[in-house]
């Protein structure tokens, strides 16, 4: 059999400053042997996180020290190939969620801000990444004088199931953390979304998201940082999503 040599790119010199496919270089008219593995390892990794479960109870160990109540909740989806098939049902949670929630309600005084933790489509990179974020987070909120409801852990979530629990714990805002659709090299990214007067039926377009939390992406200390500057300005200027910008480098070259 002839052997094909490799031919590098000449852009490869730049690999070594981001973990994207670029510059693969090639073996006669295709792929190198390396790179076609290596693709098919990434795209395992990310079908696995997927189909993942989240270890809840090993998450709520994790965020004990926060010294905040947690709950522990599910939505109306029943399993992750249910959730995966019907992605309405991962936005609302089931009857028993929402009993939990209201007797929580009943015994909690004013809210800020709802803080939930949801599996999303990635439940690896919400065991890994959230308990770091929430380190930095939780004490910051409770530096700017903002007052938390009890953490929630949500199995089988959707973004907009931050909705319907921000409501039910009569929150100001809710934030939601939870892992985003795993891209091939990236199946460990978490992301965060904020909602202002958190109710069903808010849309997308009334959202904010802080995405690409990882240690190859953005630091949990500067999700961190910037989500609580965003929560603030939400509760002070009552909106979120397109109406809510980043201004903290306002008028600032790059």
């Amino acid at each position: 059999m002839e052997n094909i040599a490799y031919t590098p790119d000449g852009w490869i010199n730049l690999r070594r400053h981001t973990v994207a496919r670029i510059a693969l270089g090639r073996a006669g008219g295709s792929l190198p042997t390396r790179e076609v593995l290596d693709f098919s390892i990434a795209h395992a990794a990310a079908r696995d996180a997927v189909h993942a479960e989240l270890d809840a109870e090993a998450l709520r160990a994790k965020l004990a020290a926060l010294e905040l109540p947690i709950l522990l909740l599910a939505t109306a989806a029943p399993d992750r190939l249910t959730y995966l098939h019907r992605p309405d049902l991962g936005r609302r949670l089931d009857e028993a969620s929402r009993e939990t929630l209201k007797r929580a309600r009943d015994s909690a005084t004013e809210t800020d801000v709802a803080i939930l933790v949801g599996d999303g489509l990635s439940a690896p990179a919400a065991a890994a990444q959230a308990p770091a974020v929430l380190a930095r987070l939780v004490p910051e909120l409770r530096r700017r004088g903002l007052k938390r409801a009890p953490i929630c852990i949500v199995r089988q979530a959707r973004v907009a199931v931050e909705d319907e629990v921000g409501s039910l714990l009569g929150a100001k805002a809710a934030i939601i953390l939870l892992g985003e659709r795993p891209g091939l090299g990236a199946n460990d990214s978490l992301g965060a979304y904020l909602v202002f007067g958190p109710r069903p039926g808010r849309t997308d377009a009334e959202r904010n998201c802080v995405s690409n939390i990882r240690p190859a992406g953005l630091s949990p200390d500067a999700a961190a940082e910037t989500i609580a500057y965003l929560v603030t300005e939400s509760i002070r200027r009552r909106l979120s999503g397109v109406q809510l910008k980043d201004e903290r480098n306002h008028g600032r070259l790059a």
